[in-house]
This record gives C-alpha cells, sequence and structure tokens, in this order.
C-alpha cells in the first residue's frame, strides 16, 4: 500500500523520517545513537551518501539525506535499516538494558505482523520521505530538525544536542559529516 512519500528520484534530496516499530523509546541510551551515526559514516563512505541534515530523538530519526551513487536513495535505506536493526537487537541482548524482554518482545511480535520479517522488525517499513526542492524548503526542514529535540525539552538549545547535525553545524561536532546546501 503506498503512502504518497515514495522516494521517485534515487538521486534526489528527501527529508525523511525514520521510526521504530510502536513508537519504542530506544534510543535513549547511546550504545543505540551510536549505532545509527557508525551506519551513516559507512554508508557516507562507502554508498555515496550525503548527509544534509539529521537528529536522532528517543524513538525515530529525521534525516535529510541524498544519494551521489548509483546505488540510490531506497537501497541505501534499506540496507541502512536492515543494518542497524541487527545491530540493534544484538546490542539490546548484550549490553545492560534493563527494558530487554520487553523491547524483544515488541520487536518480535511486529516481524509476527509482518510476512517480510523474519525474526524481529525494528523500523516501521515507510519512510516518510518528502523530495526538497528549493532553498527555503530545505532551510524549513533543517529548522524543523534542530528545533526537534528544543521542543521535546532534551535541551534547551539545538547547537547543545550531541546527536544532531546542529552540533556538527556548530563547530563543535564530529559525529558525522554534515553537507550544507549546494544549489
Amino acid at each position: 500500500m503506498s503512502t504518497g512519500f515514495q522516494i521517485n528520484d534515487q538521486n534526489g534530496l528527501y527529508f525523511l523520517t525514520l521510526t521504530i516499530v510502536d513508537w519504542v523509546d530506544i534510543f535513549t541510551r547511546a550504545v543505540y545513537k551510536d549505532i545509527i551515526i557508525d551506519s551513516l559514516n559507512y554508508s557516507i563512505d562507502h554508498k555515496g551518501l550525503d548527509v544534509y541534515g539529521y537528529v536522532i530523538m528517543t524513538n525515530h530519526l529525521h534525516l535529510m539525506l541524498r544519494s551521489a551513487s548509483e546505488i540510490g536513495l531506497s537501497n541505501t535505506l534499506r540496507d541502512f535499516k536492515k543494518f542497524t536493526g541487527k545491530s540493534i537487537v544484538e546490542a539490546v541482548n548484550t549490553e545492560p538494558e534493563s527494558r530487554r524482554e520487553w523491547i524483544i518482545h515488541r520487536f518480535k511480535w511486529n516481524a509476527a505482523q509482518n510476512e517480510r520479517n523474519s525474526n524481529h522488525q525494528i523500523w516501521q517499513q515507510t519512510n516518510h520521505a518528502v523530495e526538497i526542492h528549493s532553498k527555503e524548503f530545505f532551510d524549513q526542514r533543517l529548522n524543523y530538525i534542530h528545533q526537534n529535540p528544543v521542543r521535546t525539552r532534551i535541551v534547551d538549545a539545538a547547537e547543545d544536542y550531541v546527536y544532531s547535525s546542529a552540533y556538527e553545524l556548530s563547530g563543535r561536532g564530529h559525529k558525522l559529516k554534515v553537507k550544507e546546501w549546494e544549489s
């Protein structure tokens, strides 16, 4: 079933929202957020992914991405979600985690509801992709991304949230290689 938020131009610039199933607050620990950062960096270095903006919230990610390779954005996202999903499950099972049984139960239950998954489903199937065509829309979406942790009162200032491109662009960060708008 199509949501209307599909990636049509595989090399276009998109604003995306990737959400954990059942809105499970998995990204409350650095170990899980670092899996996301490491996988994005791998995709930058090996799959031609360009990251223009990002924020890792407790149960979802907002990203502004473009694929600069023949692999295409849809395939890169598929691989990203598959790898991070397996890595998150492994971390939940091996790292100190007080919610282990509940989290694994939610991931297994969601997998059982979907023919395309065998053991665990971590990510919702859709990516809520919206193509960015203008500098004005780019700036509006980047501001939305950066203000997300401020609106939810995680931090007072966007540039103080370590798992966001606002931190990177402030000159203090070095977790992820963030690109700036190209006209």
